[in-house]
């Protein structure tokens, strides 16, 4: 077994190029049986084998720094740069990460896991190899999903500008590119990168330059030529008028025609954009004929694809694509945007029936709330669909485009909360601290599945910015109210009443508050349980009453303490001047939370039944 042998890159490099087909082959089995039983992202890493293995085998990291944006095309590089033996436990509790993270491995040059990332983070290292006087390379790999997002176009257009020496892999496994066009590409980029071509190029270059009178105008006209060939003959002419030299398209799953270039622009100055075409799912035939479907996996069986079943239990994110559909039935004003998560966020039921109602942006989160934005300013009822860590990334526009305008836009945030095996960069658990001090806004968290249903009625219905939040996973199982209806908004619910304190809860803390008032009743502790609902506006007649009653507030919250929740109950009970009223706020610390299933983490913060009841008898000392 030749992967058995690999710890290193240097111990990739000991391997024969003829060997190097064999190796890939031994990775996919590897990928194959590992991610079937932990879960993780395995189309794209299919998809990016020989692509890994070519450049740990002509680039020397962790000297020359490789930068995989996001991370989900990253398993390769992480089996082969030392981790082989920890490999099963990525995305596990205490285990390694699913993404490059700079503290794990020295050959993970930048932390990923939120896309379009890797040309900026690349260029500012090439531009810190050219202050330091070294000659090492920075080499970005992006996809074609990444590229759609604004920070990769912001950062290509400097990098052309400041012609440090950058290479950008272009990893595209979504376009047509026929295969003519691309195999006579290829064979020009090889032929290109060449020494032979190169020197020659020099050498003639050279000599225009000598001929008097008419030197420098043939030179002119030769660039020309040449530029005009390989924009006829390649699609790289965009990137051309960004400042830098194309070669591509390749074929990503050609091992020998990867090391052949890649050996080449070894030597070579300048931004340089490589554009590698690749399959998702490579190798493994339920992958490469649905790809959607293994973008990210649970357990699943090899033989059969199948995973294991599924919960009985509809998760919100389900819940709300169907209360999407049954609202945009009755009103043709409602818009459905995403940010390429159709099927992440529940939003494909709605594409099926409401095409020309249905927008998908890309990877592109600024502008999809500025494009609702323009939408509400015209009358419509956009409903944008982002898992709640990537609209930290539109946070201005959110600001400025949106609340500042007061225009009637729902941001629908799933994954709220502790989302599990994704780790710190994927927890969406900042979005009530970072929104809910902008004037205008409702900030709002359903208690279960039903809930989430009349919340989204209401903040489509309100003619105001409205942003709810709800968490990955299943719901309880209620039972759905037969019809929608506007709740009042800023109105909590006491759910249970308490003579020593009160627990007042949000979204997904609700129920393991009433699991904990349950268990503190046989310690002696009348606990009451309060669904606020609302974060803006709090319900804070609902509270203050409370807080008179019993004297004691116990806030939980799956959110950062920081700002969040408790800080909003704190800041009532202040602004009222309630003197001697005892407040204890249960949430997330201030660091951030790795990776491990959301039952386990919720228990290490303490915020489940037990954690709750816990913090209250101590609190009651």
């Amino acid at each position: 077994m030749l992967l058995e042998t690999i710890n290193s890159p240097a111990d990739l490099k000991k391997l024969k190029p003829e060997q190097l087909p064999d190796l890939a082959v031994e990775v996919r089995k590897f990928l194959l049986e590992t991610v079937s039983v932990t879960g993780g992202h395995l189309g794209s890493n299919l998809g990016t084998v020989e692509l890994s293995i070519a450049l740990h085998y002509c680039f020397d990291s962790p000297g020359d720094k490789i930068i995989w944006d996001v991370g989900h095309q990253a398993y390769t590089h992480k089996i082969l740069t030392g981790r082989r033996d920890r490999f099963a436990t990525q995305r596990q509790y205490k285990g390694i990460s699913g993404f490059p993270k700079r503290c794990e491995s020295e050959h993970d040059a930048f932390g990923v896991g939120h896309s379009s990332t890797s040309i900026s983070a690349g260029l500012g290292m090439a531009a810190a190899a050219g202050l330091d006087g070294t000659r090492n390379h920075s080499i970005a790999v992006i996809g074609d999903g990444s590229l759609t997002g604004g920070m990769a176009f912001e950062a290509l257009n400097q990098a052309g500008h400041l012609k440090k020496n950058l290479i950008v892999i272009l990893n595209d496994n979504e376009m047509s590119i026929s295969k003519n066009v691309g195999a006579f590409s290829a064979f020009i980029s090889r032929k290109m990168t060449g020494h032979y071509y190169r020197d020659l190029k020099k050498e003639m270059q050279a000599l225009l330059k000598n001929i008097p009178a008419f030197g420098t105008d043939i030179l002119h006209f030769a660039r020309r030529a040449e530029n005009s060939l390989k924009g006829f003959l390649t699609p790289g002419s965009l990137f051309e008028a960004l400042g830098f030299d194309y070669l591509g398209p390749l074929d990503g799953h050609d091992l020998s025609q990867l090391v052949e270039v890649f050996n080449n622009i070894n030597e070579l100055d300048g931004p340089l954009l490589v554009h590698v075409m690749t399959t998702k799912g490579k190798g493994y035939k339920p992958a490469e004929d649905t790809p959607a479907n293994y973008h990210g996996v649970g357990v699943f069986d090899v033989a059969t694809g199948k995973g294991a079943a599924k919960s009985p239990v509809k998760s919100y994110t389900d819940v709300f694509g169907e209360t999407l559909v049954q609202l945009a039935e009755e009103d043709a004003k409602i818009i459905a945007i995403t940010a390429a998560m159709p099927d992440g966020t529940g939003l494909t039921p709605f594409l099926k029936r409401f095409p020309e109602r249905f927008f998908d942006v890309g990877i592109a989160e600024q502008h999809a709330m500025t494009f609702a934005a323009g939408l509400a300013a015209d009358g419509f009822k956009p409903v944008t669909a982002i898992y709640s860590t990537f609209v930290q990334r539109a946070y201005d526009q959110v600001f400025h485009d949106i609340c500042l305008q007061n225009l009637p836009v729902t941001i629908a945030m799933d994954r709220a909360g502790l989302v599990g095996d994704d780790g710190p960069t994927h927890h969406g658990v900042f979005d009530i601290s970072y929104l809910r001090h902008l004037p205008g806004i409702t900030v709002m968290a359903p208690k279960d599945e039903n809930e989430l249903r009349h919340l989204l009625k209401t903040a489509i219905c309100s003619g105001v910015p409205m942003a709810l939040r709800y968490p990955r996973g299943a719901g309880y199982g209620v039972e759905p109210d037969r019809g929608l209806k506007c709740l009042e908004i800023g109105k909590g619910e006491q759910l249970q009443d308490g003579a020593d304190l009160t627990i007042v809860a949000i979204g997904a803390t609700v129920y393991p508050a009433l699991a904990a008032a349950k268990a503190l009743m046989s310690k002696g502790i009348s606990a009451g349980v309060i669904n606020a609902r609302f974060v803006k506006p709090l319900d804070v007649e609902l509270i203050l009453a409370a807080a008179r009653r019993t004297g004691r507030i116990v806030t939980v919250e799956e959110n950062a303490l920081q700002g969040g929740f408790g800080t909003a109950v704190l800041e009532a009970l202040s602004d009222h001047n309630l003197q001697g009223v005892k407040v204890r706020r249960l949430g997330l610390p201030d660091h951030y939370i790795e990776q491990g299933s959301q039952a386990q983490l919720r228990k290490d913060v303490g915020i489940d039944a037990e954690g709750i009841a816990a913090a209250v008898v101590e609190f009651m000392k």
